[in-house]
């Protein structure tokens, strides 16, 4: 007995440990995205680009798209060891408004991709 409650006692030290570095990850997005987004910005705002606002929130939302799935991700893990009615319930409700707010944004990024390549100009060489 006392070596299985060892191992889950490493096994839960395991899944808070990889949780934590999943929920590391999708605030580096976050903030890479940023960065990389005001980066964007100002090159856009030194070349006097059409359409810059678009590609501004395009950067951007890609990086948020990939956070949620790490945060999604970081939810599921932590509800491996966890299982009860609560803590799947909570899963459930984050699990849904985080894949609706992925879907919507996702679906909203293809629209201004699309949107940005239509009014692009042929390139003539």
């Amino acid at each position: 007995m006392e070596q299985i409650e060892l191992l889950e006692a490493g096994l839960l030290i395991f899944v808070n440990l990889f949780k934590l570095i999943l929920e590391a990850i999708a605030l580096l997005c976050v903030v890479w995205g940023l960065i990389k987004t005001i980066q964007l910005a100002i090159r856009v705002n030194r070349h006097h680009r059409r359409h810059k606002f678009t590609k501004i929130r395009l950067e951007f939302g890609m990086w948020l798209v990939l956070a949620l799935e790490f945060q999604l991700g970081a939810d599921i893990v932590a509800t491996t060891l966890n299982s009860d009615f609560a803590s799947l319930g909570k899963l459930v409700i984050i699990a849904i408004v985080r894949t609706v707010l992925n879907y919507f944004l996702t679906k909203e990024l293809d629209h201004d991709i699309q949107k940005s390549r239509q009014n692009e100009l042929p390139n003539i060489n």
